[in-house]
């Protein structure tokens, strides 16, 4: 299997890749033709409006995951996507806001070591990275956003131990401006797996509910199960039909505000 980009058939099951609406794929940077850009082990979708990425979408081999350090690599705009849409080192200088990442780097360090190590320096390309506070997933109730990958692998019995992972900012018409950029407070995240030859997703958001005025103020964190129909509403993109019909949720559509959020991982549906 080639190192490059990300595998829709990982699972060893189609589970297929978002497709941007006519409107997100307007507003998408092209590469070679394409809307989607590949990187090692993940491939993504830029927003050319917002400078961020649309979508990211990651496969995880639990089984060969390497433990690599962060320390020396630089946060860099990719040179094959125009600069003047990507969002970069401009935007966090002096401030409280981190330059996270979407498609996890710890997610990404695995296969052989060489290829591990190109995963490590990708994840670092400014196109897989987002605004988001300080502490944001520690912040979260108790980092429970940035653990449903571990929880996934260590809480269900999934094949092979291989999850594909699909997520991104969303982007609200009133998402404040900071710097001239308008920060994402809410995120998604979707989880696709096999369990006993079945594919299952489980599918969560995120509200940051970040509050720009004078300063930066951290309001609060919440995460929330969802289902994928759910998603689609705040999105330009559709999720495949493989995922839909592995959807651990059934279709809520509740007002984000009438649901309780979730306060561990014990609380997630897989």
């Amino acid at each position: 299997m080639t190192s490059a980009g990300f595998d829709p058939k990982f699972l060893g099951t189609e589970a297929g890749t978002p497709v941007l609406t006519e409107s997100g794929a307007a507003d998408a940077v092209e590469l070679d033709g394409s809307t989607t850009i590949d990187y090692t082990h993940f491939s993504l979708a830029m927003s050319k409006s917002r400078k961020f990425a649309s979508w990211v979408a990651w496969n995880i081999d639990g089984g060969e995951m390497k433990a690599l350090s962060r320390s020396n690599i630089p946060f860099v705009k990719d040179p094959r996507v125009p600069a003047e849409f990507q969002t970069g080192d401009e935007l966090y200088r002096d401030n409280r806001l981190d330059r996270g990442h979407l498609a996890r780097r710890a997610d990404l360090c695995w296969g052989p070591k060489a290829e591990a190590q190109k995963a490590n320096r990708d994840s670092f390309f400014f196109t897989n990275i987002t605004p988001q506070m300080d502490d944001f997933n520690q912040s979260a109730r108790e980092g429970l956003w940035g653990r449903l990958e571990d929880a996934v692998l260590a809480d269900v019995d999934v094949d092979n131990l291989k999850v594909s992972v699909y997520g991104g900012p969303v982007f609200n018409a009133d998402d404040r401006l900071f710097r001239g950029v308008a920060i994402p407070r809410e995120f998604y995240k979707a989880i696709a797996f096999v369990v006993d030859g079945e594919l299952r997703c489980s599918a969560f958001l995120l509200t940051q509910n970040i509050v720009l005025a004078e300063a930066l103020d951290l309001d609060e964190f919440r995460v929330f199960q969802v289902s994928l129909t759910e998603l689609e509403k705040r999105l330009s993109l559709t999720f495949p039909a493989e995922l839909h019909a592995a959807d651990t949720v059934s279709v809520q559509l509740l007002d984000v505000e009438e649901r309780k959020p979730l306060s561990s991982l014990d609380d997630i549906q897989w």
